[in-house]
């Protein structure tokens, strides 16, 4: 999280809301059966897309005091935007918006937006210090639309000016935020209104920096003439006019307009196959401020812009498709060889890794998936497989317990399956754990999902916070049928979760007849699963000598710097043996923590199921056996 008292390269005022996005592209709107939750709002892509593009940023904006309010304000600060001006309204809900994708021209949308929260924000709400430290202040078009919000960006812009701040406006011409069209109709992107143009035309000589499209440069010019319009503005206005004009690229007009649209700073755009438009233009805003903001002159700023407009109209989505600065380069530096950018494997994957919340430094994991083992306890000891699902809330109960005595936020995991421990998972979901879940059906060879489900099919309903772990008895001295058949499961799981937005923890362990040293057969698995183009989130080790250690550290850091991190498994070790494993592991940055299980919960469960322990002495017994194990990582010589 930023700190919310530094100065900021740029506040966004505006839009802030929540796009429920089709999943079944080429349906009509009426037709869709399913669809996806992002934030979304002009100033709330903008803020987003320019924090991923480097910028310092932060939101002014309301949002309603319910679970979408709290999703935007969650979602802002996981994309690392300053929130300290995002206030909570008692009375209005935020914003919503249901958007499909029927063609690459046609977008049905309807904005549910009648009297919404970030409408009301008011001239009391401005941080005056916010925006009087940042280098700029972004207001889009629709916050002078009706009076409140009118006094409120006036207000903010005088704020602004006064202190020597940059100012810029994205028109964000939406007909129906206007009153211009029926309320059901939010894809028609222009009317002519000559009252929004002398709307427009009062607040443009406020701003240094205006940008829109040619439409929007239409209705604050007040002419279908482009140039006409664009001399209008230039006659109220000294500000920089960047017009973007979709394919062929975007030009910027510093001075006096000439005779001819291409003989501004003109950049050709970027040829890619659309998916969906939406969101392309705070995109392009985005990239260009990255330039502008760092003096990096007018065509740097629009090769930045235009690159990042290409990305996001590949992808479905506003926010979620926004470009981070590292994809932006790698796209940069290629584009003449990725024509289509949703296809090429090495942009995906940047842009999944570079977007991913939240930072893992450490991680103490109590892993209590375990289900075959759990049914032999309980036949042994006559009880119900029922009783499983008990235990499992028991052991929850110890983990949390820990975590919290012993101050380990952030750091706290635990491994939990959904057969039996699912309401465990739902009690643990949410609470700032970090959580993962078993796929593979137990001791499968080769690899069987559990169920008898394809893995997207398994994987649908789960929450994105949890990290999709898989179990893989392998080597790469399998036999080669065998090996193929695992090797095709792995793709098929990596394909999975890439498309579902999960993190995936892959475990390696060797089968028991692999003739290789346990740390070299580790390492040369790894590489195998490195060249089939499958890059886990997450690798799950057992313990190995320190050399394998180091050279599977280096070869983590070479194929897949952005890697989370390699956790160590226990494979039921007793607790002092763990203890003297871990140290090979001291020292080394790649490796993050520990997730064992057994040798934590196995005796004191097996007590338990025999009726020898009652609920309390087993969290107790349990929870003394993790902290031990938490006390030999800490130990182990870092």
């Amino acid at each position: 999280m930023p700190d919310t008292e530094s100065p900021v390269d740029l506040v966004c005022l505006g839009r802030a809301g929540v796009d429920f996005y089709a999943d079944q592209v080429g349906a009509r709107l009426e037709d869709v059966s399913t669809l996806s939750k992002y934030i979304g709002g002009s100033s709330t892509n903008i803020a987003c897309c320019s924090a991923r593009m480097g910028l310092s940023t932060a939101l002014i904006t309301r949002v309603g005091n319910e679970p979408m309010g709290q999703f935007i304000r969650e979602q802002l600060q996981r994309e690392g935007v300053d929130t300290r001006n995002v206030l909570t309204d008692p009375e209005r809900l935020s914003a919503l918006v249901v958007l499909g994708i029927k063609d690459r021209d046609t977008f049905p949308l309807i904005f549910y937006r009648e009297d919404c929260a970030d409408m009301a924000i008011a001239v009391d709400d401005l941080d005056q210090q916010l925006i009087s430290s940042a280098k700029a202040l972004l207001i889009t078009g629709t916050h002078f639309s009706s009076q409140g919000v009118y006094r409120t960006s006036v207000a903010a812009l005088k704020m602004a000016r006064k202190a020597g701040v940059k100012t810029v406006i994205d028109i964000d011409y939406r007909p129906v935020l206007w009153g211009l069209t029926s309320k059901g109709d939010g894809e028609t992107r222009f009317i002519a209104s000559d009252k929004v143009s002398a709307h427009l035309q009062g607040i443009l000589p406020e701003f240094d920096l205006i940008v829109g499209t040619e439409e929007e440069i239409h209705i604050a010019g007040g002419s279908t003439d482009t140039l006409a319009a664009l001399r209008t503005i230039r006659a109220i206005s000294t500000g920089v006019i960047v017009l973007k004009r979709g394919p062929y690229g975007a030009s910027v007009f510093d001075g006096d307009i000439p005779d001819a649209l291409d003989l501004g700073v003109t950049v050709q755009g970027v040829r890619v196959e659309v998916l969906n438009v939406l969101g392309a233009g705070d995109a392009f805003i985005s990239g260009f401020l990255r330039g502008w903001l760092h003096g990096e002159g007018f065509q740097q700023a629009l090769i930045y812009a235009n690159a990042c407009g290409a990305l996001v109209v590949s992808r479905h989505g506003c926010t979620p498709a926004m470009p981070s600065r590292e994809e932006l380069d790698y796209f940069l530096a290629h584009s003449d060889t990725i024509k289509r950018p949703d296809l090429d494997a090495q942009l995906n994957y940047l842009h999944r890794v570079t977007t991913r919340a939240g930072q893992w430094s450490s991680l103490m994991i109590h892993a209590f998936d375990h289900r075959q083992q759990l049914e032999v306890m309980a036949d042994e000891a006559g009880v119900a497989h029922e009783k499983i699902a008990e235990l499992k809330n028991l052991l929850l109960q110890a983990t949390v317990q820990v975590a919290e005595q012993q101050n380990l936020t952030g750091q706290a995991g635990l491994l939990c399956d959904g057969v039996y421990g699912q309401d465990a998972l739902n009690a643990a979901t949410g609470r700032g754990l970090w959580i993962a879940r078993p796929v593979e059906m137990p001791k499968s060879r080769p690899l069987l999902f559990e169920h008898g489900s394809s893995i997207g099919t398994l994987i649908h309903t789960w929450p994105r916070e949890h990290v999709i772990k898989c179990l893989f008895f392998y080597s790469v001295n399998d036999e080669p049928g065998l090996r193929a058949r695992q090797e095709q499961r792995m793709r098929e799981l990596y394909d999975a979760v890439c498309a579902s937005g999960h993190e995936l923890l892959l475990e390696i362990i060797p089968p028991a007849d692999d003739q290789l040293d346990v740390g070299d057969s580790v390492c040369r698995s790894v590489e195998r699963v490195y060249d089939l183009g499958v890059r886990p989130d997450w690798w799950k080790v057992p313990c190995m000598q320190r050399r394998w250690v180091e050279q599977l550290a280096r070869l983590v850091d070479t194929r897949a710097p952005h890697c989370r991190g390699i956790v160590v498994l226990g494979l039921d070790a007793p607790i002092d043996t763990l203890g003297e494993g871990f140290k090979a592991f001291a020292g080394i940055d790649r490796v993050k923590g520990f997730a064992v299980g057994r040798s934590i919960f196995g005796q004191p469960s097996r007590h338990w199921f025999n009726g020898e322990l009652d609920d309390a002495e087993l969290v107790s017994q349990v929870a003394a056996n993790y902290r031990q194990v938490v006390a030999h990582w800490l130990a182990r010589g870092d």
